[in-house]
């Protein structure tokens, strides 16, 4: 008896079940119009813009060894508006590295001469440019920002425009 009872009021949910869903798979809804405003200058596509800003193939890791925060980010936009590929940024292992130092990775010197005139660095100084290879890294460069970081003319105007 009561078996049937719950099969009765089964039946009558699953058959409300069903006359709602007839009613909103039937219903038509408001119709809406799409329009899409003109666009005057197209978009330029990736391979034009790769066409006059080619990436070059340089693999850079940034670190931050003076403490001033977002410092190594800002490098990273920097670098990258010079087309070179910042791969990793990160905080360095202290904060208390003096000068920046452009660290050579692997045997790409043309990535060392990139990442160095960005700065402006001469590649003859031994205060600044280093050679330290390790492959086990995956970059080429590695660029340690030290606390004279604002004696870069170029890279001190960029941090200037950036809030």
């Amino acid at each position: 008896m009561t078996l049937n009872g719950a099969i009765s009021i089964v039946g009558v949910l699953l058959l409300g079940f069903i006359i709602s869903f007839s009613r909103n798979a039937s219903h038509s809804g408001v119709p809406v119009e799409v329009t899409f405003p003109e666009v005057v200058n197209q978009p330029r596509l990736a391979v034009e813009v790769f066409e006059k800003n080619p990436i070059q193939d340089i693999k850079v890791e940034v670190l931050n060894g003076c403490g001033v925060q977002g410092l190594a980010g800002k490098t990273t936009e920097f670098l990258r508006l010079k087309q070179v590929d910042v791969v990793r940024s990160d905080d360095a292992d202290h904060h208390n590295y003096p000068k920046t130092v452009i660290i050579q990775r692997n045997e790409n010197i043309e990535s060392l001469k990139r990442v160095s005139d960005s700065f402006g660095v001469l590649m003859d100084d031994k205060s600044r440019i280093k050679i330290v290879p390790d492959e086990t890294l995956g970059v080429d460069v590695t660029v340690i920002l030290g606390k004279d970081y604002e004696s870069f003319p170029e890279f001190n105007s960029f941090l200037s425009t950036k809030p």
